[in-house]
């Protein structure tokens, strides 16, 4: 059977799903297109619905099928792909770091969010913790990501939270203050911490800081985008790392 209503119960739900409010409330997200959806279910991901078009029917074992109008109305792709996953937000609580993790600091852009998810996947960074910043399971975000948020653990919680939660690992803070980061030796444990894309690092947090560091940069250049320096701060530490060994 073909669902042809955009009133249908379960389209009205997983159309809900745009909305920060719903996904935390029905603690669900949306995963959209063919390969991220199958490398959802690669990783495990616990998955709620599988919807699709009918010209991908038989994609999917069990999918929902639904007409072209009713699942454009649905997605959040400005192209869609005919197939979407509805998928549980997993319950992560609060622990300390199992290997270098990140701390995001009041991230504001959720494209930004989920390039960061990506790359940090990528360099290895498997934890990742947020203070205050926007939903990484927009669809923005998750589509950011590029499937890396299959693969890290997201942390959220107030300063005081996650602070305790870090306990004695060191902070390492990305400003423009720091020494160069080219230069720098970190410790054999650490949190990277990445500020917010027009103000850096809270104060909160930059106090808490073990060391503060910097990308050396021309004179002409204020700045860097937040998940570009990122990157760059991730697999530098690491590098520096795998230099002395």
């Amino acid at each position: 059977m073909v669902i042809t209503s955009k009133s249908n119960p379960l389209i009205k739900s997983v159309a809900s799903l745009a909305d920060k409010k719903f996904r935390r409330q029905l603690n669900k997200y949306i995963v959209e297109g063919i390969k991220s959806v199958k490398e959802c279910i690669s990783a495990g991901c616990e998955i709620d619905e599988i919807i699709c078009t009918p010209e991908n029917e038989g994609a999917f074992y069990s999918a929902v099928v639904v007409s072209e109008a009713v699942f454009k109305s649905i997605s959040c792709e400005k192209t869609p792909q005919g197939v979407l996953a509805v998928v549980k937000i997993p319950k992560n609580e609060l622990k300390p770091p199992e290997g270098n993790c990140l701390l995001l600091d009041c991230l504001q852009d959720p494209g930004n969010i989920g390039t960061v998810i990506r790359t940090a996947n990528a360099a290895g960074y498997g934890e990742i913790y947020l203070i205050n910043c926007a939903d990484p399971y927009s669809p923005k975000a998750v589509r950011a990501s590029m499937s890396g948020i299959f693969f890290v653990k997201l942390f959220a919680g107030t300063r005081e939270e996650v602070f305790e939660a870090l306990g004695n690992v060191p902070l390492i803070c990305a400003d423009m203050n720091g020494e160069n980061i080219f230069a720098f030796n970190p410790p054999e444990k650490y949190c990277l911490c990445i500020g917010n894309e027009g103000g850096g690092i809270s104060d909160e947090v930059l106090s808490k800081a073990a060391y503060t560091v910097k990308i050396p940069m021309r004179e002409t250049c204020e700045s860097l985008n937040a998940a570009v320096s990122a990157g760059i701060a991730m697999y530098a530490l690491k590098n520096i790392k795998n230099r002395e060994v």
